[in-house]
């Protein structure tokens, strides 16, 4: 029988390797630490941002650009607390049309998208015109939305679904067709009804990629909603963040201008992190792309 190797006869990194103690034995390299995951999960981005924002601020200062021109993250700062009230109420209307307008097109898109993979007859009849729908500029269609709908909250509301909408449509046809067929030639071993398989197979099996289309919609339904508000949006005290933009822009008030954006860009942020925690708590359980390695 062959005498084990003596350690010293071994490399240094080798024999830290054998020195180190084990996830089994307890060792500090093996526990999980949820804080300090966390923790190196925003410490990079925030480092980004806290260079980026003091750059912006020291450059700007620096060059002497007027306000007008490029505003100084502190006075869009300001801008924002004077004008606080008017951003809140402009924010709280894009978000309920976005809300609205987000839904619908899951709703509807959804249920779109399993009547066609039930039927390929009716696939290949519609589906063109979902294509040639999302394939029209919206600013062409818009005119007659307004025609159609009236001026406002209608308006606008259609006009984010018409923007979200195909984004669900196709991912979800897309994980319906993308079922393992040895499970549909099973479910089939056992007469399982067309409704049936699609309800206890082929809808699960397309979780994920109905959960990519709502992460892209989302984003986009607030993106609509203030595309509707510059064409058929409503002014005064209700306007959204577009009849906002759009006043701060004749006024050349560009910090409130800049306010107006990043406030709209938080919005498509906190509908992305709300999506992404459903994402979280649909798939953590069984799919890859969730489960913590």
């Amino acid at each position: 029988m062959a005498k084990p190797m003596p350690q010293e006869a071994l490399t240094p990194s080798v024999r830290r390797g054998l020195n180190a103690p084990s996830a089994r034995e307890g060792g500090k390299s093996g526990a999980f630490d949820p804080f300090r995951e966390r923790l190196q999960k925003i410490l990079p981005p925030l480092a980004v941002f806290v260079l980026f924002v003091g750059g912006w601020e020291l450059l700007v200062q620096l060059l002497r650009i007027p306000p007008y021109l490029v505003p100084k993250p502190s006075d869009i700062v300001k801008a924002a607390s004077d004008n606080a009230s008017n951003l809140l109420t402009s924010v709280s209307t894009t978000v309920m049309e976005a809300v609205v307008g987000f839904l619908a097109s899951v709703v509807i898109g959804i249920l779109m998208a399993i009547l066609l993979a039930l039927s390929k007859t009716i696939e290949k009849s519609v589906y063109p015109y979902a294509i040639i729908l999302q394939t029209i500029p919206i600013v062409a269609v818009a005119p007659i939305i307004v025609i159609w709908f009236g001026a406002g909250l209608n308006a606008i509301v259609i006009i984010s679904f018409i923007i979200s909408f195909f984004p669900i449509l196709s991912n979800t046809l897309i994980g319906l067709h993308s079922t393992d067929r040895n499970m549909t030639n099973l479910f089939d071993l056992y007469n399982a009804t067309k409704l049936q398989t699609m309800w206890r197979l082929r809808i699960p099996a397309a979780l994920p990629y109905i959960v990519a289309g709502l992460k892209i919609s989302c984003s986009m339904s607030v993106i609509g909603a203030i595309v509707g508000e510059y064409i058929a949006g409503i002014g005064g005290g209700k306007g959204g963040l577009g009849y906002a933009i759009t006043v701060a822009t004749n006024k050349l008030h560009t910090p409130y201008l800049f306010a107006c954006g990043l406030s709209a860009s938080l919005v498509g942020i906190c509908f992305f992190l709300l999506i992404n925690r459903l994402s979280r708590w649909l798939l953590s359980s069984w799919h890859e792309s969730e489960m913590r390695h």
